[in-house]
């Protein structure tokens, strides 16, 4: 189709098709379809499954229904991130868990070595027997129903359910990493070229384009979510963050929850906060953040963007950074290094971007 290749943590993947700009607004007001397929599938099942998720966690598993999922945390011991996902309870007795593409081998083998309980809980790393496409965007639910006689409309955010799609089976979920309404489809591989060319087809009078990693990433910034690597890693607490909805302490045990519960008494010294530039320049990863003191003093390094770029439905460029906690305030004025130019930016609420309800 066209496409612009690259490396993606060792798959070959689109970073564009007809322009990362036009997939952008093409998500925002009408619908982009994105092969994701890169990303890995964990599947852990039996009687222990729900005592391994809640170990490994830092959400509180233990509260979703068949059909269910939650965005969560796979911490360290230092209450730090070794990657974040989503959990699915398939039934009681089985979960899915979608993790990112290059994390997926390590993800696993953490989860097994903590997998020690008497009756181990059955472990899968099933990212071969999964295919995974989005549509993204508020006239996703409209195509996808003439694909799919599944009752996707009663579906509700952050749920899914079982149905055919152009005659594949499917599981359908009610979740994506847009900021739009849509949804995202696993299912076998060998159907992959089917599901995307016939949601093309079906969605072509609509403004359905295909979208790749670029438009991907800038719909996640406007929307304010985190990027393994850039807002998270291995370095950054739950708290620092700014990610303490995903963590329930008083859930019981898990892995950091020890180091979590100290952090908090002793308080964090930086935390994740958006900004917008206030001049045409943009703010790229790693550029070093100060907070601002005048025009004539440079004030000493406070931190780095972790992710930064033009937001094209908002026409402003914006970014995230970690910044001490007294500097996190909407309305703090900071400054960008940018070559030799401190450019002046300002601290605004996350996210940038909420679609109406």
């Amino acid at each position: 189709m066209g496409a612009k290749m690259v490396d993606f943590g060792g798959w070959d993947m689109p970073v564009e098709y007809s322009g990362i700009v036009g997939e952008h607004l093409a998500t925002r007001t009408a619908a982009g379809l994105f092969d994701v397929s890169h990303m890995g599938e964990i599947e852990v099942r039996g009687p222990r499954a729900l005592d391994l998720v809640q170990r490994v966690t830092s959400n509180n598993a233990a509260k979703l229904a068949d059909g269910q999922a939650q965005y969560s945390g796979l911490l360290t011991s230092a209450g730090t991130f070794v990657d974040d996902l989503l959990v699915h309870r398939i039934a009681p007795l089985h979960y899915l868990l979608c993790v990112n593409a290059s994390n997926q081998d390590k993800d696993f083998e953490y989860i097994r070595d903590h997998n020690n309980f008497g009756a181990h809980a059955e472990l899968e790393n099933a990212g071969a027997r999964y295919s995974q496409i989005a549509i993204q965007g508020p006239k996703a639910l409209g195509i996808l129903a003439r694909l799919t006689p599944a009752p996707i409309a009663a579906l509700k955010y952050y749920h899914f359910a079982f149905g055919e799609v152009d005659g594949v089976h499917c599981l359908i979920a009610r979740t994506g990493y847009t900021g739009e309404d849509g949804f995202e489809l696993y299912f076998s591989p060998e159907f992959s070229e089917r599901i995307w060319n016939g949601l093309l087809q079906a969605g072509h009078a609509d403004g359905l384009i295909p979208c790749g990693l670029g438009a991907r990433n800038t719909l996640r910034l406007e929307a304010g979510m985190c990027l393994y690597g850039h807002e998270i890693d291995d370095t950054t607490t739950v708290w620092e963050a700014n990610l303490s909805w995903i963590c329930k302490i008083d859930k019981g045990d898990f892995l950091g929850r020890d180091a979590l519960i100290a952090q908090k008494q002793t308080g964090i010294e930086r935390i994740l906060a958006g900004f917008e530039m206030q001049d045409r320049l943009i703010a790229r990863d790693g550029y070093v953040v100060s907070i601002a003191r005048g025009p004539s003093s440079i004030a000493p390094a406070a931190g780095r963007v972790t992710s930064g770029s033009p937001a094209p439905f908002l026409k402003k460029n914006i970014g995230m950074a970690y910044v001490p906690v007294q500097a996190s305030t909407a309305g703090t004025k900071i400054q960008i290094g940018i070559r030799s130019t401190q450019a002046p930016a300002v601290i605004v609420p996350l996210p940038f971007y909420k679609r109406a309800k």
